[in-house]
């Protein structure tokens, strides 16, 4: 049995959740998130504000499901009651940031701007105070991370003057450049 599976989820009072044909539904204060589940695999027990998990049968592929569906529920709830949100960092000389609804434009260095679209769910903000600071926010822990990803993708941080696109709490190594010889 998992450890993890083994854990209750304890849901806040502004959410509710319920399961309809083989989804895990749960709506607060932030929208509404749903994740589909085998039913064969794991039996969810809804009582008293709390989820608990159950594993049917003792098949390897069905323990394995336990910790999995746990987690996405869990983050489901923490979605639609808190939301996710992940930050990217820009580094280098002339390299900006724009945001036009879904639209996001980069110019990172290249002989043209990059153009990225964001997915219906996830929001794209640019930091007030420095403005070469997105934050991805969205109900969904999967979109949001994956969003992230794509844009760091685009211009990854190499290790000799740190230039690229960063997650804002990455550390990246500074690596020292060729040394001339005498």
């Amino acid at each position: 049995m998992s450890r993890i599976g083994k854990k209750p989820i304890i849901v806040p009072e502004k959410v509710t959740v319920e399961i309809l044909n083989n989804a895990f539904i749960a709506k607060g204060p932030k929208g509404e998130e749903a994740q589909s589940f085998d039913e064969k695999a794991v039996e969810v027990i809804i009582k008293d504000n709390i989820v608990t998990l159950e594993v049917i049968t003792e098949e390897k592929s069905d323990r394995a499901k336990h910790g999995l569906y746990r987690s996405l529920f869990a983050n489901c709830i923490e979605g639609v009651s808190n939301g996710f949100t992940k930050s990217l960092e820009i580094k280098g000389v002339g390299y900006k940031l724009a945001v036009s609804g879904q639209d996001i434009n980069l110019a990172l260095g290249y002989s043209h701007p990059v153009k990225h679209v964001l997915p219906k769910g996830v929001v794209g903000e640019i930091d007030k105070d420095n403005n070469l600071i997105l934050h991805l926010k969205s109900n969904n822990k999967q979109k949001v991370g994956q969003e992230a990803a794509r844009i760091r993708s685009y211009r990854k941080p190499e290790p000799y003057k740190g230039k690229g696109i960063r997650y804002v709490d990455e550390h990246i190594t500074i690596k020292a450049g060729k040394s001339s010889a005498k």
